[in-house]
């Protein structure tokens, strides 16, 4: 993912938004902003504590995903026409994601 907006390469599942108008500079930042979800990811594999941290900011991700999916700046940028549905089934894969790790977060049992 990083590496697609890095690049540019607009392709579904890579790119949440990947059919509406963007700055690459933009995609730029989100690239390395990635790599923060990466080290904490990589961090809540080692740590407990750290899995409540990423369980909760994937949580924060999908809220605002859903926020941008219902915004009126998305409806103004998209031609007419256009449906919201693929971003809602990429922002879904998420929720469906971060459902599973609450789900494996509460079966271990040990809330540090």
């Amino acid at each position: 993912m990083a590496l697609a907006h890095f690049f540019g390469f607009k392709v579904p599942v890579l790119f949440v938004y990947y059919n509406t108008p963007y700055y690459a500079y933009q995609d730029k930042i989100i690239s390395f902003a990635v790599f923060a979800y990466i080290a904490l990811f990589y961090s809540a594999s080692r740590s407990r504590e750290a899995a409540l941290y990423a369980i909760i900011v994937l949580a924060i991700t999908v809220l605002g995903l859903s926020s941008i999916n219902m915004s009126g700046a998305l409806s103004a940028v998209m031609k007419d026409g256009q449906s919201t549905m693929p971003y809602w089934l990429q922002t879904g894969a998420i929720a469906i994601y971060l459902t599973a790790l609450i789900f494996l977060y509460v079966k271990d049992g040990k809330y540090s």
